[in-house]
């Protein structure tokens, strides 16, 4: 049964409605992203308490526990917390504009985009890790742009869109494909390495470029959060309560796509988590609409467990942390396309 919402009034006469239910799921998964921060930050061959990862955060640290955290340790954390939220973000905009659980950034074709323009960088010009970047970002642009052409026809419509983007997903696929075999074996080495989705090395250069595509992105994509779960009833409906409903469709698809483009550029195509954390936010709140802020929590707790998992779980051998989330997201596809079946939606 969902929760009452409430509408809180202000004293300049605006009004914010509060969901108590998902305000406390957000609330717990930020407090769970948090401490699994803290562990994550405290674990590896300099282990750290939960207490000295703390004070070191507050400047209470040695000069050891200072380089390791603040240098080493805390910049991988960050691109964790931000790729995550980022994926998140992408899952629950392109389900929703979908109205499909299925129509996420990494099944119809924009992460396989980010990808092809990644490794064209790496194989065919042999680009440094910023060219590498900035190839991701435009790959995932214009793989959204054929999309939505492709995908038009008096405007776009969530069923075509999650066919037309897996039709593309599909011939990108070939094209990864293709383009490993033409790299010599270096470049192929470090291309499927790269493909694999992992956080290792990760410093504050990738983190600055994550930064700002949230300070500029998520206000965008929050102010249009009443908008969007309008059109998740139609875009009739949605043009009958007042909103701007191809405006609003750009907006939000090109928000999107910047959202797995750069998470995917900071650190790889890391799969299923654009998928499931959207779903699993709205288990969790049981809240009609796309839980933006539910979401985005969700996906950057998921990918702290999994990167300690990956970190932790097998000894002395670390993995990348795209095999833990390939692994799980397999599972949850699984799971999701039974379940989606037995309700007949598929």
């Amino acid at each position: 049964m969902n929760s009452p919402v409430k509408a809180i009034r202000t004293p300049g006469g605006f009004s914010v409605r509060v969901d108590p239910r998902a305000s406390a799921v957000v609330l717990v998964l930020a407090a769970a992203a948090a401490a699994s921060a803290v562990v994550l930050i405290g674990s590896g061959d300099f282990p750290m308490s939960f207490r000295d990862v703390v004070d070191t955060l507050l400047g209470n640290g040695t000069a050891a526990q200072e380089f390791i955290v603040r240098e080493l340790r805390l910049p991988r954390v960050l691109v964790a917390v931000l790729v995550g939220a980022s994926l998140a973000l992408s899952g629950a905009i392109f389900q929703s504009l979908s109205r499909n659980p299925l129509g996420s950034p990494d099944v119809i074709g924009f992460g396989q985009g980010a990808t092809v323009g990644a490794l064209a960088v790496i194989v065919l010009f042999g680009g440094d890790s910023l060219a590498v970047s900035g190839g991701a970002v435009a790959g995932g642009l214009l793989t959204g742009v054929l999309v939505r052409l492709l995908a038009w026809k008096r405007g776009v419509q969530g069923f075509r869109l999650v066919l037309v983007g897996i039709g593309v997903a599909a011939m990108l696929t070939a094209v990864i494909h293709y383009l490993i075999t033409k790299a010599d074996l270096v470049d192929a080495t470090r291309a499927t390495l790269w493909m694999t989705g992992s956080l290792d090395g990760r410093d504050w250069a990738q983190v600055r470029p994550l930064l700002i595509m949230c300070a500029v992105l998520l206000p965008v994509v929050l102010a249009h959060g009443r908008p969007l779960r309008m059109l998740e009833m139609g875009d009739d409906a949605a043009y009958g309560l007042g909103v701007p409903v191809e405006r609003t469709r750009i907006v939000l698809m090109g928000s999107g796509v910047l959202f797995i483009a750069v998470a995917t550029a900071a650190a790889g195509p890391i799969s299923f988590v654009a998928l499931s954390a959207p779903q699993l936010a709205r288990r969790l709140t049981r809240s009609p609409g796309p839980n933006l802020a539910a979401a985005a929590v969700t996906g950057a707790a998921l990918l702290l467990v999994a990167d300690w998992v990956a970190t932790n779980a097998f000894t002395d051998r670390q993995l990348p942390v795209g095999v833990v989330t390939g692994v799980l997201g397999g599972c949850y596809l699984l799971w999701l396309l039974v379940t989606e079946r037995r309700a007949g939606r598929i």
